[in-house]
């Protein structure tokens, strides 16, 4: 088994993770219990490790953290949106 595979399957779980709470967030318009250093703190760690895969050149690294990082921004709007 190529150990790559383990990258990927990691990639999917973690940038799929945010999706449940986005969607929740947006039908119910309830964010009071989103913590926004949690997600303060979430984003800039996206950010930062979408940028070590540029440097790296890793698409992997790149397409799921950025795909993380633009549903975390997702769930921050909704954040300050439904304060």
């Amino acid at each position: 088994m190529n150990p790559e595979i383990f990258g990927y399957i990691a990639a999917f779980l973690t940038t799929t993770a945010f999706l449940p709470q986005v969607i929740k967030c947006r039908r119910s318009r309830h964010t009071r219990d989103i913590s926004m250093p949690f997600t303060l703190e979430t984003a800039a760690g996206l950010a930062l490790w979408m940028l070590y895969g540029i440097f790296l050149g890793k698409v992997p690294l790149i397409l799921s953290n950025s795909a993380s990082l633009a549903l975390v921004l997702v769930l921050l709007w909704l954040k300050v949106r439904y304060r």
